[in-house]
């Protein structure tokens, strides 16, 4: 039987044992999917807040705003999250390129056997 978090409309994110929930961002218009990143209480606040996406940074050890040196700021058109509140999905409209390489997502290489090829 699912309890309340499942199946529910109250907000009651289930973090990990590091605090955090992962959060997936996709283009608004084309779908792709654009980067994998973490978010903690206060990061999903910030994002909710803002309208932009922010995420926990585990090597930095710090809150970011995607965008904040680069200018390429996630704008969030829509949050989603899964059934039992552990994953968060960020429709978002992107400015400018969201993998930090400059690739516009963060997805841009396949697997092939044991090599990687571009994704095209």
């Amino acid at each position: 039987m699912p309890d309340s978090r499942d199946t529910g409309l109250v907000l009651d994110p289930h973090y990990d044992a590091a605090g955090l929930i992962t959060a997936v961002a996709t283009d608004r218009v084309s779908g792709e999917v654009l980067m994998l990143a973490h978010m903690n209480a206060e990061a999903l606040a910030a994002t909710i807040a803002s309208g932009e996406a922010h995420f926990w940074s585990r090597s930095r050890g710090r809150l970011w705003k995607k965008g904040e040196s680069s200018g390429h700021v996630l704008r969030v058109a829509d949050i989603r999250i899964d059934c039992d509140q552990d994953a968060v999905w960020l429709i978002v409209d992107a400015a400018g390129p969201a993998c930090h390489t400059g690739e516009r997502s963060c997805f841009f290489r396949r697997i092939e056997g044991k090599k990687l090829a571009p994704a095209e």
